[in-house]
């Protein structure tokens, strides 16, 4: 099937895309990241986009006694997370990178959930002095595990040229391009995938 087809599946199931902020750091980049991801994703009509900053979500390193495959939680914060997400079709994971992989903090909130993954899709925009394409291989193999069709475009982001002095945003317009191929593969899988949900 084309993409150009899935994406016309995707137009007759709206569907709704989390924008994951994956960085809780002090003086963090990823918000300014996010923020621009969403700004991007909002010009778009096929979708609905919400940012969901792990920062509103404060979740202890993972204190569930059972497995998140068995879906039995016990605490009122696990439960919390896990209605926000069954809300979504798909995301977009926003990461920076740390020592070659992904935060800790964003790796601790996917470990938190199994079910509410599934049969669902996700994008990655990474940030760091590489790009962050690290942390994206490494969240490509969680979502695998996760039953969750990545799609192939991504957005890295470059310390050195990305952000003006290493400190303020400021993305060069080449990624605009991107955004929209990385866009238009998330909506069309993530209405396809609801389909069989």
């Amino acid at each position: 099937m084309l993409a150009s087809d899935l994406n016309i599946q995707a137009r007759g199931f709206p569907v709704k895309i989390a924008i994951i902020l994956g960085s809780t750091r002090p003086g963090r980049k990823g918000e300014a990241v996010a923020r621009w991801v969403l700004a991007k994703a909002k010009e778009r009509p096929d979708a609905d986009y919400e940012l969901i900053d792990l920062l509103d979500h404060p979740l202890p390193h993972l204190d569930e006694a059972v497995s998140a495959s068995r879906g039995v939680y016990t605490n009122d914060h696990t439960k919390a997370w896990s209605a926000t997400i069954a809300a979504f079709d798909g995301f977009v994971f926003v990461t920076p990178e740390y020592n070659h992989s992904t935060s800790g903090v964003l790796k601790n909130a996917i470990d938190y959930l199994y079910a509410e993954w599934n049969n669902k899709a996700a994008a990655f925009v990474s940030y760091g002095a590489l790009g962050g394409a690290r942390a994206i291989e490494h969240l490509r193999a969680i979502c695998s595990e996760l039953q969750l069709a990545h799609v192939r475009q991504q957005l890295s982001f470059s310390l050195f040229t990305d952000f003006e002095n290493f400190a303020e945003f400021a993305p060069s317009p080449m990624h605009d391009d991107a955004a929209s191929v990385l866009f238009d593969q998330l909506e069309s899988w993530a209405g396809a995938l609801k389909t069989i949900r």
